[in-house]
C-alpha cells in the first residue's frame, strides 16, 4: 500500500521514509522558528511595524546580540505574516530614471538671484495651502529675481502637471513675447520641472532652465521667502472653496506687488522698484 500511494503522488518510497524519519528534526526546527519569530516580532512591534528585514537584522545584532541571516528573517516574517509598513519605491520614478525621461539641469544661478535686470531671472516653486476643514490647495508662482514681483500664479486642488503649465503660460502672457535673450527660469528638481512637457515648453519660450541642488532650499530662497510671508499674512481657514482660496491669493499678490514696501528694494514696492530699474 505504501508503494502504491508513493506512486500516486510521484514520490519515491525511499524519499518518503527519509521524510518520515526526519519528523523529529522538523519539529525541532519549527520550535526554533517559533522562538526566532517571537524575537523578531519584539523588534517589529517596537518600531510599530515600520521595519523591514534589514532593519530588524541590525537591531537583533546591536540590541539582542543575535546574528541572523536577513533571508531567514524575511522567511520568518512571511511565515508570521509580519508585513513592514514602509515607504515603497516609486516604480514610475525608477522607470523615468532608467529611460532618462526626466532630466535635471545644472544650477546656473548659484544664488545670484538679483542680476540687476527685470525679467531676466525668474524663480518658481509650488507650495501647499491648508483651507477650510483640513482641505489642501496648491499654489505655483513665478517671481522676478531682481524686482521681487510675483509675475504669474496658479492655484489648483491637485499637484498634477497642469498647475505648472498654467503658471508658465501666465508668465508668457505677462511678458507678451518680450523674452530676455539670457532669461533663466530657476526651480527645484521636482518632477513638474523635469517633465519633458515642461522642459519643452520652457525651451520653446526661450528660457534657460536652472535647478537647485537636491534638497537645498537656500538655492531658491526668495521664492521660499514669499511663500513664508503669504502664509504668515493670510488666513485661509475660513475659505470653503478653492475659488475663495484663489481670490485671496490674487488679493495678496496684488498687495505684495504694489503696496508692500521692502527695505532691500530701497524702501520701494516691487512694482515701484521695477520702474526704478528701468529708469536707471
Amino acid at each position: 500500500m505504501t508503494r502504491y500511494l508513493c506512486e500516486l503522488v510521484e514520490v519515491s518510497p525511499s524519499g518518503y521514509y527519509r521524510w518520515l524519519g526526519a519528523e523529529e528534526d522538523r519539529e525541532l526546527r519549527a520550535a526554533a522558528d517559533e522562538q526566532d519569530i517571537l524575537l523578531i516580532k519584539q523588534h517589529f512591534d517596537a518600531l510599530c511595524g515600520k521595519a523591514g528585514a534589514l532593519v530588524i537584522k541590525m537591531r537583533l545584532e546591536q540590541i539582542s546580540g543575535v546574528v541572523m541571516n536577513h533571508k531567514k528573517i524575511r522567511r520568518l516574517m512571511g511565515k508570521a505574516g509580519l508585513v513592514a509598513v514602509i515607504r515603497q519605491a516609486n516604480p514610475y520614478r525608477k522607470m523615468a530614471k532608467a529611460t532618462q525621461e526626466h532630466k535635471t539641469c545644472p544650477n546656473l544661478l548659484k544664488r545670484k538671484f538679483d542680476q540687476g535686470e527685470p525679467e531676466k531671472v525668474f524663480l518658481t516653486d509650488i507650495t501647499y495651502l491648508r483651507y477650510g476643514s483640513g482641505r489642501w490647495a496648491y499654489l505655483s508662482c513665478v517671481k522676478d529675481g531682481a524686482t521681487r514681483q510675483i509675475l504669474a500664479d496658479s492655484v489648483a486642488a491637485t499637484l498634477e502637471l497642469p498647475i505648472v503649465e498654467r503658471t508658465i503660460q501666465g508668465l508668457l502672457e505677462r511678458l507678451d513675447g518680450n523674452i530676455h535673450p539670457e532669461a533663466i527660469l530657476h526651480s527645484d528638481q521636482g518632477m513638474h520641472y523635469t517633465h519633458p512637457k515642461t522642459r519643452l515648453l520652457m525651451a520653446e519660450a526661450g528660457f534657460k532652465q536652472s535647478m537647485s541642488r537636491k534638497g537645498n532650499c537656500w538655492d531658491n530662497a526668495p521664492m521660499e521667502s514669499f511663500f513664508g510671508h503669504l502664509k504668515d499674512d493670510v488666513d485661509f481657514s475660513d475659505c470653503q472653496t478653492i475659488d475663495e482660496v484663489r481670490v485671496r491669493v490674487k488679493e495678496y499678490i496684488s498687495y505684495y506687488n504694489s503696496e508692500r514696501y521692502q527695505w532691500t528694494l530701497k524702501k520701494m514696492t516691487p512694482d515701484e522698484f521695477r520702474g526704478h530699474l528701468l529708469a536707471s
